[in-house]
């Protein structure tokens, strides 16, 4: 992996805001709306997470299979492309690209416990030939950065490196990748706001230290806010409306939530 964020791929494909809010023609004719295609992404980050669990790899590697998944819309139909079948793909690429390989086998034998429907119950070559789409859609580009690092690095510096502080801004990292932020903003900024919120809530104050790092807290405070809206906003849409948008692709609400 490239050791500087700023000379790497990563940085290199970040996009602005309204680049990743395009919901594709072929999705918009199906009716998806830009909500939808939200939700739809978030329904899939889930399950992605729920395949990891069964076959135990890192959040590292979940959260690389998150942003392939995030990236390929970008880029790519979901009337097209299925789903279902991109998101454990991205988590088969992922574990190969973070060095904690899943056998496709194992992904398929726990693809078929999740869903009984034939429609959902993808094979290994079905796998193995999306992988080589997801490549060739992703320019064979497969390094991320995410955030966890620097979110440890910046607790330590700044002397909050305590379970309560650790344990909420980690939460609130791993919340984001329900988001589109790994793909717009640097990750460490995403781990700044996290510690901006965590800071908040449990009543620290660390502005002189926030002061100290000279980085842009307009772009901090922007980052904390749409977190904390979308964490508002998401809390509680109940599971009718995320499976309303799925159906529009016909997809199962097995993995709603």
């Amino acid at each position: 992996m490239a050791a500087n964020f700023w000379t790497s791929s990563h940085h290199k494909q970040l996009m602005d805001q309204d680049e990743v809010d395009v919901v594709q023609p072929l999705d918009r004719d199906k009716g998806i709306t830009l909500e939808d295609f939200k939700l739809i992404k978030m329904q899939m980050s889930n399950y992605i997470s729920r395949l990891a669990q069964y076959v135990k790899v890192r959040q590292r590697v979940v959260a690389t299979a998150v942003t392939y998944m995030r990236r390929f819309y970008t880029r790519k139909s979901m009337t097209e492309y299925d789903p279902h079948l991109v998101a454990p793909t991205c988590l088969y690429l992922a574990s190969k690209a973070e060095e904690s390989t899943v056998q496709a086998r194992l992904l398929v034998f726990y693809i078929k416990k999740i869903y009984s429907d034939e429609k959902y119950r993808y094979e290994v070559k079905d796998i193995l030939e999306m992988e080589m789409k997801i490549l060739e859609a992703l320019n064979y580009y497969l390094v991320v950065f995410h955030p966890y690092r620097s979110l440890v690095q910046f607790l330590k510096d700044a002397g909050m490196n305590d379970i309560s502080m650790t344990h909420l801004s980690w939460g609130l990292v791993n919340d984001t990748y329900k988001m589109d932020l790994i793909l717009v903003y640097p990750p460490h900024l995403i781990a700044l706001a996290c510690i901006y919120i965590a800071s908040v809530y449990r009543e620290k104050d660390n502005t002189a230290w926030f002061e100290e790092l000279r980085v842009d807290m307009n772009v901090v405070k922007t980052i904390s806010m749409e977190i904390l809206d979308f964490c508002e906003g998401h809390r509680m849409v109940p599971d009718e409306r995320i499976n309303a948008a799925s159906s529009k692709l016909g997809l199962k609400p097995e993995t709603a939530r």
